[in-house]
């Protein structure tokens, strides 16, 4: 096995195909960073122009592009609050505040650091997990799919801070209803569509996540008129360093979001935004200081950026194990490999083992490679923050509707990206998390579909849910989460009153 490892490290010294890496590496940074467009819009451009290329090339593109849009999109995230791709919102919760503070070269060197040490460790578990990839994978049916989405929804919203959790969870389940807008999985038929073509599909991700997030900040970068930075003096970088050896400092957080990007990243459609938020959430509950997450806590950016990057890697194992995608991403690679005659499935792993972990490598020195550059460019990039919003506002405004024209090159898009801008920026004023609705709009037909499959299963009993370990394990594990917000309150209460009964 260490043969094959080093023979497909060893393809990626050769000229041409480090020069590909590069490119593809280039190209993840820019669509990484631009709203609404992402890995799975630069692989989809890319997939045709890969059909020349000989397999190992095609494969060090690939990997270069997702490699590095995370980095590309912690950028943006923590810059503008403008996540580049859905798994980065998780990272503004802390970063952007960080950014207002004068700190966002400390937030966007621990996302740096954290990026290339969470690739690391996905790479090491992938290499040391991808001979055994079916056993894993096929230790989850359609109840612990189910459990697992619901328990990515109840720790999201358990998240916010203090009296916000039954907002969190309003939010959650307002999400859950725009998901259910068009095709019915479960019965056929169309629901909730008002006769619009359009949403037969369902609320388009992309152009949704677009409005929520850099439509509804624009809407309120201009209303409030001013610059993304409190003053130009804080928008000095000098901390960029401090931020590496801070993800150092914090390891026990880098090492718990590799874990859990890697476990989350090997469970088929689930996804980076869920992984991504599962490590930010579990980070806020065994924090000793949890109230301060949201106002610039510099775990709240190291903790969904290490996931971030460690699930990249663990999503190619039900992707080449089983040809299921793991992710959006996935499916459009999927297409590349079926285009170079790679079949995926288990002979994949037997077959074609140099051209796979050639691929891993590529995977991670993008990460790796693209945090340095990210670290390089940090102080040009800090100075968008001095923009004011006059100026910022329209651009980020049009890219963000091009973006989303983009995607399936319709208006509906664009319209749809108002709406949820319009809807984002009003939850803003009333104080209303929108990271939940994320998560419903990514896992909600997914929730709906296996929650149907599981009733089937115990013959409409729903038992399953309890006899089966594992999933008797996740519904503990969303109890435990669901009274641990009460359970702090209580406490946080009761050492109130003993500190006023001391003090009386």
């Amino acid at each position: 096995m260490l043969s094959v490892w080093l023979a497909g490290f060893d393809s990626l010294l050769h000229v041409k195909t480090f020069l590909f890496l590069t490119m593809g590496m280039g190209l993840g940074l820019v669509f990484g960073a631009v709203p609404g467009l992402g890995g799975t819009t630069a692989l989809a451009l890319l997939l045709p122009l890969t059909y020349g290329l000989d397999t190992i090339s095609a494969l060090a593109l690939s990997g270069g592009v997702m490699g590095a849009v995370p980095m590309g999109g912690s950028i943006s995230a923590i810059l503008l609050n403008t996540p580049g791709s859905a798994p980065n919102a998780a990272t503004c919760i802390d970063g952007y505040p960080l950014a207002r503070q004068g700190k966002a070269g400390l937030a966007i060197g621990a996302a740096a650091s954290a990026n290339s040490i969470g690739g690391l460790i996905g790479t090491l578990s992938l290499l040391i997990v991808l001979p055994a990839a079916r056993r894993l994978v096929l230790a989850f049916g359609p109840p612990e799919f189910f459990l697992l989405s619901v328990l990515g929804l109840v720790m999201v919203a358990s998240a916010s801070r203090k009296a916000r959790v039954l907002q969190g969870l309003v939010a959650a389940g307002l999400g859950l209803m725009i998901s259910m807008i068009g095709y019915d999985q479960v019965n056929g038929g169309v629901r909730y569509t008002f006769g619009i073509e359009y949403l037969w599909d369902g609320v388009h991700l992309v152009p949704a996540l677009i409005g929520l997030f850099a439509g509804a900040e624009m809407i309120n970068l201009w209303v409030k008129d001013e610059v993304v930075a409190q003053s130009p003096e804080n928008v000095r970088i000098t901390r960029t360093v401090d931020g590496l050896l801070e993800t150092f400092r914090q390891w026990r957080t880098v090492l718990r979001g590799s874990i859990i990007g890697t476990i989350v990243g090997a469970i088929p459609g689930v996804g980076g935004t869920v992984a991504a938020f599962l490590s930010y959430s579990m980070t806020v509950q065994v924090s000793k200081d949890p109230d301060s997450f949201g106002k610039g806590n510099i775990q709240g950016v190291i903790a969904p950026e290490a996931a971030i990057n460690a699930k990249d890697a663990s999503t190619l194992i039900p992707t080449l194990a089983f040809g299921i995608p793991g992710s959006a991403e996935m499916a459009v690679f999927l297409g590349i490999l079926v285009l170079h005659g790679l079949q995926p499935g288990p002979l994949i792993l037997t077959n074609n083992q140099i051209e796979i972990y050639s691929l891993v490598w590529a995977l991670t020195a993008s990460c790796v490679i693209a945090s340095l550059a990210g670290l390089l460019l940090v102080r040009w990039l800090s100075l968008v923050t001095l923009v004011s919003s006059t100026t910022l506002v329209p651009i980020v405004l049009s890219i963000a509707l091009v973006g989303s024209w983009a995607v399936d090159q319709t208006i509906e898009n664009a319209v749809l990206c108002v709406i949820f801008a319009l809807l984002g920026y009003t939850m803003i004023r009333l104080d209303y998390p929108r990271l939940p609705i994320v998560i419903s709009l990514v896992l909600g037909s997914g929730i709906e579909r296996n929650f149907h499959q599981s009733l089937t299963m115990s013959s409409g009993t729903g038992s399953v849910f309890v006899l089966r370990p594992l999933s008797l394990a996740l519904v503990i594990c969303i109890v435990a989460v669901l009274l641990a917000a009460p359970a702090r309150a209580v406490l946080r209460h009761a050492s109130a009153q003993r500190r006023s009964r001391k003090y009386a």
